[in-house]
């Protein structure tokens, strides 16, 4: 009978926590929703007492229906000098309204000591005390023991203790977490013996959950020991992002669960959507994607040369060890026109394409998709441009206007305003000549407004369409000015959302092609529900 687990992401709080990663509330709730998508069970969405943006997150998502995932809200046992009525973080972990409340306390003396400079007797009624105080407002109440294993190590009585009072105070899922990253898979095992009997000798039913950071890179490793010792929630972060050297990687443990330990949990049959959801994180941080991840990486499944190809084309087990189908992933054949074959299939599928696989406008698409990538172009978050570009293969995208030609000037005339920008465009639309002009927020903004004044008398559903965010990396920085940039622009109208993509050395040409994919897109998509409905 396989193993019933439930699967806690905190990629919006102490993923966040990693140098260089940043969400804007915006970013996390597209975050919030695609974990719902890949069935993740509970969402941390922050530590609302902390900011005031993690305070608006709360607020703001509760605009969205989540059609899996349960909210949780973060936060700390109250301050000794504080009454549970008038702690300011546990007061906000209430007004955030959500359905899960977590909290940590301390298990290591050490801690009480030096950071709470408290006893150890005062820690566990702060311990107790707030958990008793948050149990009335929740569905669900999880205590995170900060420094679990660590303070097992130094004074285990005094760990064990805390979570005693712990669970006397309301806790249902007692997460034992391994915060300084230390822990090594050879301790785990003993340790975990050890809390599972103190447990059932102390009368307690309640859950166990592990939270690892990864500083001895072994959080994953340590979250699936964990698992197989009798733990029934895991904590961690898409792409294992989170403080110093991270958290336990979610997009890693996941398939490994699901697949090699025959463990249940909601997102198991979902997996399919999980190097979509990890790519989708990255580009929304604006970060490289790991190419060399274990399950979701673009080399995961990549074979070059030799006998391992030989062999993989034979029987792919021979060199992998799960099918890449099964996480969303693909194989590569590096040297091999076949490459990504399957890939351009399975997007036709998805498009509504008919393409036989021995179409020669596959390898066509193929091809072209090999030229683009080289030159920076990457279609995970802009779904809508690969579409239009195999329709485009096939002689079957209309062209809904032609580029005549574009100026924008930018122009700075004061030193203390900002420099005001303006576009100037021509285009050709059903044979008619068009020239508009319009002023912007920047010489993007000012290519956009023109181009929709041009185009909204012919196309009036443009007025109903919005760009939702955008998005500039630059490639291969080493070349300074002169290198070229991948925009990403992510659009929306009243009933979906898209992303297209446009790479140049030039970034009002890289933004030009991303927003005419993204303007094209709509047409089209209006086209084809107007063909439907009648």
């Amino acid at each position: 009978m396989s193993k019933q687990l439930t699967i806690y992401d905190t990629t919006l709080r102490d993923g966040t926590q990693a140098e260089n990663f940043n969400l804007t509330v915006e970013d996390k709730v597209r975050v919030s929703l695609k974990l719902d998508q890949l069935g993740i069970d509970y969402i941390e969405g922050g530590w609302p007492g902390s900011n005031p943006s993690a305070t608006r997150f709360f607020e703001e998502i509760r605009n969205y229906e989540l059609k899996h995932s349960l909210l949780a809200a973060f936060g700390s046992t109250r301050l000794f000098s504080n009454s549970v009525e008038t702690d300011g973080n546990l007061q906000a972990l209430v007004a955030a309204q959500t359905p899960v409340i977590t909290i940590f306390g301390k298990s290591w003396d050490i801690h009480v000591h030096e950071a709470l400079r408290i006893s150890l007797e005062d820690n566990f009624v702060i311990i107790e005390d707030s958990l008793a105080y948050l149990r009335p407002h929740v569905k669900h109440l999880f205590y995170d023991a900060e420094h679990f294993f660590d303070g097992f190590k130094n004074n285990k009585e005094y760990a064990l203790a805390t979570l005693d009072r712990a669970v006397r105070g309301g806790a249902e899922m007692l997460v034992l977490c391994d915060t300084n990253g230390g822990t090594l898979p050879t301790e785990l095992p003993d340790i975990l013996v050890q809390v599972k009997n103190h447990l059932k000798q102390s009368g307690h039913k309640v859950g166990i959950g592990i939270h690892a950071h990864n500083d001895s890179e072994t959080a994953v490793a340590n979250s699936l020991v964990a698992i197989s010792m009798g733990a029934t929630q895991v904590q961690g972060t898409i792409n294992g992002y989170g403080e110093r050297c991270g958290n336990a990687n979610l997009t890693s443990i996941m398939p490994a669960l699901a697949l090699k330990m025959g463990c249940t949990f909601n997102a198991a049959h979902h997996l399919k959507k999980l190097s979509e959801t990890s790519r989708y994180v990255n580009e929304l941080a604006n970060l490289p994607h790991n190419r060399y991840q274990p399950f979701v990486g673009a080399s995961a499944f990549a074979h070059k040369g030799g006998i391992h190809v030989s062999a993989v084309k034979r029987n792919p087990l021979t060199y992998e060890h799960i099918e890449p189908e099964r996480v969303g992933n693909v194989r590569r054949i590096l040297i091999s026109d076949q490459s990504g074959r399957s890939n351009v299939l399975h997007k036709a599928k998805k498009f509504g394409i008919d393409l036989d696989s021995k179409d020669p406008v596959v390898t066509s698409i193929l091809k072209e998709l090999k030229t683009l990538e080289n030159q920076g172009f990457q279609y995970e978050g802009a779904e809508a441009s690969f579409e239009l570009l195999m329709r485009r293969a096939l002689g079957a995208q209309r062209r809904y206007f032609n580029l005549l030609g574009f100026r924008v000037i930018n122009q700075k005339s004061d030193m203390d305003q900002p420099p005001q920008a303006e576009a100037t465009i021509r285009l050709e639309v059903g044979g008619e000549m068009v020239h508009s002009a319009a002023l912007g927020d920047g010489p993007v903004n000012a290519l956009d407004n023109a181009l929709r004044k041009a185009l909204t008398q012919f196309y009036p559903s443009l007025s109903e369409m919005w760009l939702d965010d955008y998005r500039v990396r630059v490639l291969a920085s080493d070349r300074g000015t002169g290198a070229r940039v991948r925009v990403l622009i992510e659009s929306r109208d009243g009933d979906s959302e898209w992303g297209t993509v446009g790479v140049s050395h030039d970034i009002l040409e890289a933004s030009w092609q991303a927003l005419v994919d993204s303007i094209t897109y709509k047409l089209m998509k209006d086209e084809r529900k107007k063909s439907s409905q009648q």
